[in-house]
């Protein structure tokens, strides 16, 4: 058994955590030191993330559900703390990776809060996320109970991994400024394309000056991000639709240099029918890339017309 007195990991993450939001309201208060060469167009990834409103929690769920990755962490080392085992733990089985994996929960928090948008705005690639820390324990971990490799093949794994995805996030960064600009401004058009459009009910994007928060995001923002998301008139058939597609891709996720379209109906919130977070069955969202904006156009309107029921 591994003592508590000598070694109390729930004290010691209680300690760091406390120490970080220290540190959080240190830098906050003194203004995060001296502005980077890139730090507007960073700026603009984290008001794009927030929902546009007024309040202390500009956006309630995802800000709570990060606080709620602090607790569940800690919870962790509570319970590996009342429980410390060497090599022979409920979790994993293993000591060491039980306190890697509650470590990565507790600071994936804190660490979303700081900064949001690492991922794919930042490496321009969808597959960049920004929970890798977290989510690549479980992927090697279920390798590693497959081959059967030992615990210091999995850390020397995950930290190769890991850096290897940091260097190229930090890679994509060089092109972060003008990539968002240009994400920014072919979707502004492709709202007001399709604002006029007669196939579309409604249109919601914070730059459209008809956009209920407009003012609000206006004074929130400098560029109005590269998401948007549209009602369908009833005469459009939206299996059609998307079939008849050619540039945009199918897909949940956001961000990268390709544009790429979703039924939230269908594809996200199926749980949510019945509830207060249901979605429209003619709700469309589009995460805009960086291709022609008169092929984007182009390819939409093609779409649209012969999607007509």
């Amino acid at each position: 058994m591994l003592q508590r007195n000598k070694l109390n990991p729930f004290s010691l993450a209680l300690i760091s955590v406390f120490t970080t939001f220290l540190l959080f309201a240190f830098f906050g208060y003194n203004g995060w030191g001296p502005a980077a060469a890139n730090e507007q167009a960073i700026g603009e990834i984290s008001r794009w993330c927030e929902r546009v409103s007024s309040g202390f929690f500009r956006e309630p769920a995802n800000t709570l559900g990060n606080l709620g990755f602090v607790v569940v962490g800690l919870y962790m080392f509570f319970r590996l703390s009342k429980d410390a085992t060497r090599g022979n733990t409920p979790l994993f089985g293993s000591f060491k990776i039980a306190l890697l994996y509650a470590s990565a929960s507790t600071f994936l928090g804190p660490a979303s809060m700081a900064m949001h948008g690492t991922h794919t705005r930042f490496g321009a690639w969808l597959d960049n996320v920004s929970m890798i820390s977290y989510v690549l324990i479980l992927w090697i971990y279920n390798l590693k109970k497959l081959t059967k490799f030992s615990s210091r093949s999995f850390f020397i794994t995950y930290s190769g991994l890991l850096a290897y995805y940091a260097y190229l996030c930090q890679r994509g960064l060089y092109t972060l400024g003008p990539r968002l600009a240009m994400h920014s401004a072919n979707a502004h058009k492709l709202a007001e394309y399709l604002e006029n459009s007669e196939h579309i009910k409604e249109v919601y994007y914070p730059g459209l000056q008809s956009n209920p928060h407009y003012l609000i995001a206006e004074k929130q923002m400098d560029m109005f991000g590269g998401m948007l998301s549209f009602n369908v008139e009833n005469h459009i058939n939206l299996k059609l639709f998307w079939e008849n597609l050619e540039l945009f891709k199918l897909a949940v996720s956001l961000g990268g240099v390709e544009s790429l379209i979703e039924l939230p109906r269908l594809m996200t919130h199926d749980s949510a029918e019945g509830t207060e977070a249901s979605i429209d069955d003619d709700l469309v969202r589009i995460s805009v890339g960086l291709e022609n904006t008169e092929d984007l156009i182009s390819d939409l309107e093609s779409a649209l017309n012969a999607a007509k029921k």
